[in-house]
C-alpha cells in the first residue's frame, strides 16, 4: 500500500508523468498506471485447485464426510482415517490432497468457529478453591517417568499449591487435600472439582451428584462444600484449568530431574511460595503472597489431619501376603487364612485385624515386588527350620555383620537351622541389637556355637540384681546359728561298701 501511495502522490499532486514516476521507483508504466486507479488495499486470497488424483475418490470421500457430519464429534474419523479408508478401495493417491478436500470441505458446510463468550467470575476471601489433575513428565532417580500432579488455587488471592504423585488413585486426592490445607494453614468453605471418578459417583440432571463416601467423609472432617462442574464446562474452574499450562511452563519445562518424589514435592511447596511473589492479576499494585495474607485468617482452622486411607477387605494367603495393586506385601504368620482390612495410602500400607495394626509397609508403585519382613515368618520356621536358608524373606534379610558372620558359622554344624531360629526367637523378644552385641561377644570369644551365642544373649537381657545388700531385721536372727558336721554322711558310705 506504501507504494500506491507514492504513485498516486507523485502523480495527482506533485503533476509527474508516468515516465517520470516508473524510471525513479523502477517500476515498469503499465504497474503504474494501475495503480493510480487503485484506492482499496489490494487483497490476494490463495486458491488451491482440487487435487487431480482424488479424481473418481472425490464423490465417496464427500459421502464420507455427509455422513459423520450426523455423529458425535469423538465418533467422526480424521483425515487421516478417511485417507486409509480410501486406500482401502483403491485409491493411490497422497494424503496431502486427502487433507487438503476436507479441510476446504468442513470450511464450506460447517461454518466457521464460534467464540464462546463467558461471564467473568468474582470470589471473596475464604470462600473457593479449585482443584484439577495434570499429567507431567519429570526424571526420578535417573528414570524418565510420568506423573501426576494435584493443583490446588485458591481463587480471592490466586495463591497455589501444587503436589506430586505416581497415580490419581482416591488415597492420593484424600492425601494432597492434607497437604493443601497444611500448606494453606486452614480450609476454604468450598473446593471446587470436575466430575472425577475419585470425588463424584454419579452425574444427575442440574447440579445434583453422588459423592464418593469416603471423599465426604474427608469433607465432613474440614467440613468444607465439595461442588461439582457442570459437565465439559471448565470455565467454571478457569483459574487452575490456566493454573496447569503455566505450572507446566514454570515448573517442569525444561526436564525437572530429582532423586525421589520427596525431593520433588519438597522443591514445589518452595516455588509455590516463590512464585507467590508475583503481582496480583486484578489487584496490580499487590502480590498474590500479600492477599494470601489476607485471606488465610478467613480460612477454617484445622483441628485434626484427616486419616486419609482407603479401605478393603482381603484373605491372607497360606505365604502370610496379601495381594495390592500387583505387590505382595507381608503379615504375621498367625493371620494366614483370616480375612483383615488393609488400609491404603500415599505413601504406606496398613493390615488391620481385630482393631489392631498387625502390619505395616512402605508403598511400593512398582509391579510383581514381594515386600517381606522377615519377623513376620519367625512361628513357621519354628515348625519348619529348613525354611531359613531359601526362603524368601531371610533370604534378602539384610541382618548386621556380626550376625551373619555367627549365622554362616552355626549352619556348616549340625542341626544349624533349628539352632539358629532358636536363636531368631529369643532376638524377637530381646531386640536385634541385643543379639548384634551377643554375636560379637562370641566372636571375640572365638568359639562359635548355638549355646554360647544364647547363653550371651541371656546374660544381656536378664535383670540386674541390686548392688545394695538386702538389711534384715534384728528381731529375726538366729539365736544359734548350726554347725557344719560332715559325720552325718558316713552312713552313705559305709552303705557303699556293703555294695
Amino acid at each position: 500500500m506504501d507504494i500506491i501511495y507514492e504513485i498516486r502522490r507523485r502523480h495527482l499532486v506533485q503533476k509527474q508523468t508516468i515516465s517520470a514516476i516508473a524510471r525513479e521507483m523502477g517500476l515498469s508504466r503499465p504497474t503504474v498506471r494501475k495503480h493510480l486507479t487503485t484506492v482499496e488495499e489490494s487483497k490476494y486470497e490463495r486458491v488451491q485447485p482440487i487435487a487431480p488424483m482424488l479424481g473418481e475418490f472425490a464423490g465417496q470421500l464427500t459421502r464420507w464426510l455427509e455422513d459423520e457430519l450426523q455423529l458425535a464429534k469423538p465418533r467422526r474419523r480424521t483425515a487421516h482415517r478417511l485417507f486409509e479408508g480410501l486406500q482401502e478401495i483403491g485409491y493411490g493417491g497422497a494424503y496431502d490432497s486427502v487433507q487438503r478436500f476436507v479441510k476446504r470441505w468442513k470450511s464450506l458446510h460447517q461454518g466457521p468457529k464460534l467464540t464462546e463468550a463467558f461471564v467473568p467470575l468474582l470470589f471473596v476471601a475464604g470462600d473457593a478453591c479449585q482443584f484439577d489433575w495434570s499429567h507431567e513428565q519429570v526424571e526420578l532417580g535417573g528414570m524418565l517417568q510420568t506423573i501426576k500432579v494435584a493443583h490446588f488455587r485458591l481463587a480471592y488471592s490466586r495463591q497455589m499449591f501444587v503436589v506430586a504423585y505416581p497415580r490419581e488413585t482416591q488415597e492420593m486426592v484424600l492425601e494432597a487435600h492434607n497437604r493443601a490445607f497444611a500448606f494453606f494453614g486452614g480450609v476454604p468453605a468450598r473446593l471446587i472439582y470436575d466430575n472425577l471418578k475419585t470425588v463424584v459417583e454419579a452425574v444427575f440432571t442440574g447440579k445434583e451428584r453422588k459423592f464418593n463416601r469416603r471423599f465426604l467423609c474427608l469433607a465432613n472432617h474440614y467440613l468444607f462444600e465439595p461442588v461439582a462442574c457442570t459437565p465439559a464446562s471448565g470455565w467454571e474452574k478457569g483459574q487452575v484449568e490456566n493454573q496447569v499450562g503455566n505450572v507446566r511452563e514454570w515448573l517442569f519445562t525444561p526436564l525437572a530431574r530429582f532423586a525421589s518424589f520427596v525431593e520433588l514435592n519438597d522443591w514445589l511447596a518452595t516455588r509455590c511460595k516463590e512464585l507467590a511473589q508475583r503481582s496480583h492479576p486484578t489487584q496490580s499494585q499487590r502480590t498474590i503472597a500479600a492477599c494470601f495474607a489476607d485471606e488465610q485468617p478467613l480460612l477454617r482452622p484445622i483441628t485434626a489431619r484427616f486419616d486419609g486411607y482407603v479401605e478393603d477387605m482381603m484373605r491372607v494367603s497360606s505365604t502370610c501376603l496379601v495381594r495390592v495393586d500387583r505387590n505382595r506385601y507381608s503379615v504375621p504368620a498367625s493371620a494366614a487364612g483370616c480375612a483383615v482390612s488393609v488400609r491404603k495410602t500415599a505413601d504406606q500400607i496398613c493390615v488391620v485385624a481385630h482393631g489392631e495394626i498387625i502390619a505395616a509397609h512402605p508403598r511400593i508403585f512398582g509391579r510383581d515386588q514381594l515386600i517381606c519382613d522377615p519377623w513376620h515368618y519367625l512361628p513357621v520356621l519354628e515348625k519348619k527350620p529348613g525354611a531359613l536358608r531359601n526362603g524368601a524373606p531371610f533370604v534378602a534379610w539384610d541382618l548386621p555383620k556380626p550376625i551373619q558372620l555367627v549365622r554362616d558359622r552355626i549352619l556348616k554344624q549340625a542341626k544349624g537351622d533349628r539352632a539358629f531360629v532358636e536363636l531368631l526367637m529369643l532376638a524377637g523378644e530381646a531386640g536385634l541389637d541385643a543379639l548384634t552385641v551377643a554375636c560379637e561377644l562370641t566372636l571375640e570369644g572365638g568359639i562359635v556355637s548355638a549355646p554360647i551365642v544364647m547363653n550371651e544373649l541371656r546374660r544381656l537381657i536378664a535383670p540386674h540384681l541390686p548392688a545394695a545388700a538386702i538389711a534384715v531385721p534384728d528381731g529375726i536372727a538366729l539365736a544359734m546359728e548350726p554347725l557344719a558336721n560332715c559325720h552325718r554322711y558316713d552312713y552313705l558310705l559305709g552303705s557303699a561298701n556293703v555294695h
